[in-house]
């Protein structure tokens, strides 16, 4: 590592002791840059990288909210807002009892890069809380909401903060924080993304994550000599990513055999019935165990970490962060996997990252394969300004040309600093030197 991403580095680790998500994400993202850095020693006299991996604010505060009995809880809210170089913050809101500062702050961080290649005007940022939605009535998530805006809505605005969804921040949850973000600042405005098509939200944004990660997987597939059609996938989770992104890599001729949920996994040797899927995690709000009720030929295993025993050409790990770990990367290898596309956020640990790249795995890493949700975040911030509404078709080839612009544009950065089909280096590479150059130009601020 160059000894000025180096000093960084250890800098942060000392100034934040006990945030080991924030920690891994700024090693590997530190580590590619260290080939930019040593290109560009005048980034070191401006302290660009120093302000780069400190957020440019960190709102923290109280959310005290009434359940259905009447008894009062607490949780804490928080958005971090980490660089807004070329354009206002835009990240998601998340709701789940694992929420802190550290998770936060790498998703953050994170979201610098993703939305910088995804060739819009958006910074990097992301919030929630350690709220559990599960299990609550709607009129307490409306609370719980209500509750979180009141705070919140004096930090964001369409030109300033961008909120959208993220785990446990879904349909439901943005309407109720946009409702009450519209009474506080009685103004409406496309201060939330992800909201429903009646009232200004974007076609596409459902199936946005799952789509642009099949569709930069493909791209990168074909761009190494091989097709996504007829191939074997297995995708870890059974949430909006992973049943949209099961949805387009089947249409494109793939067989998806495998898909899990937090408690274990199903293998099913014909391909999943994805409508089935779609039923008992959207509808009825069951287990994914329930799937060999109607398909008692299909084989459920306790434990979903052990999905990538699961022999497949390619893999999609869409769930949660660090889930494939290097024991199963190694599984995965000597099963002959082709392919590795992140459609969660860190899904894959760092260990396991190495030996995909090791083994010559093409490798997507999540600020590419995943970037499609923000982007298509950001076209609805368009329509929002313009007061239009694009077709389905309109705002899925829009998508589809820009995952296939990011996948060529990490590739070409991966190339010209020697490390070719390293997209993990290309990722941020490319990320970075957009950012880069903006905060270059504005001064030290």
């Amino acid at each position: 590592m160059n000894s000025y991403a180096k000093r960084v580095l250890d800098e942060l680790i000392r100034k934040n002791p006990n945030e080991p998500e924030f920690h891994q994400a700024a090693t590997e993202i530190l580590e590619s840059l260290s080939l930019v850095i040593d290109r560009h020693p005048e980034y070191e006299k401006v302290g660009l990288l120093e302000r780069l991996v400190e957020p440019d604010r960190i709102i923290m505060f109280r959310v005290p909210w009434v359940d259905d009995e009447g008894n009062v809880h607490v949780n804490k809210g928080y958005r971090v807002q980490f660089n807004s170089a070329i354009g206002p913050y835009k990240g998601g809101l998340r709701f789940h009892p694992s929420v802190n500062l550290s998770i936060l702050k790498f998703l953050g961080f994170e979201q610098i890069f993703k939305n910088s290649l995804t060739g819009l005007p958006i910074g990097g940022g992301k919030g929630g809380s350690d709220f559990d939605p599960k299990g609550k009535s709607d009129n307490e998530i409306m609370r719980f909401c209500q509750a979180f805006m009141s705070e919140m809505f004096r930090h964001i605005g369409a030109n300033t903060d961008v909120p959208a969804g993220d785990i446990g921040v879904g349909g439901r949850e943005i309407g109720y924080l946009f409702g009450y973000y519209k009474k506080l600042a009685n103004e409406y405005t496309g201060v939330l993304t992800g909201r429903g098509i009646v009232y200004g939200g974007s076609l596409v944004r459902t199936e946005a994550t799952g789509y642009g990660l099949v569709y930069l997987v493909d791209e990168m597939m074909r761009c190494n000599g091989h097709s996504v059609k007829g191939k074997k996938v297995v995708i870890s989770g059974s949430g909006n990513v992973a049943i949209y992104a099961n949805q387009k890599i089947t249409a494109l001729g793939a067989k998806v055999v495998a898909m899990s949920d937090s408690n274990g996994y199903i293998y099913h040797e014909k391909g999943i019935d994805l409508e089935y899927i779609k039923q008992l995690k959207e509808v009825e709000r069951k287990r994914i165990k329930e799937y060999t009720v109607k398909y008692p030929d299909a084989v459920y295993t306790e434990g979903c970490k052990n999905i990538w025993n699961v022999p497949c050409d390619i893999a999609l790990p869409c769930a949660t962060q660090n889930e494939l770990d290097d024991n199963a990367a190694r599984t995965l290898i000597a099963n002959g996997v082709i392919a590795v596309g992140e459609g969660a956020n860190m899904p894959t640990t760092m260990a396991a990252t190495d030996e995909f790249l090791k083994a010559g795995v093409l490798f997507a890493p999540g600020k590419a394969a995943n970037a499609g949700g923000v982007a298509t975040s950001a076209l609805e911030m368009a329509q929002s300004s313009q007061r239009i509404y694009w077709s389905f078709e309109e705002v899925d080839s829009r998508l589809r040309n820009i995952m296939v612009e990011i996948f060529h544009n990490i590739d070409k950065a991966a190339k010209e600093y020697g490390m070719p089909n390293n997209f993990v280096i290309g990722a941020n590479i490319a990320g970075f030197e957009k950012v880069s150059q903006a905060m270059l130009r504005q001064g030290i601020v």
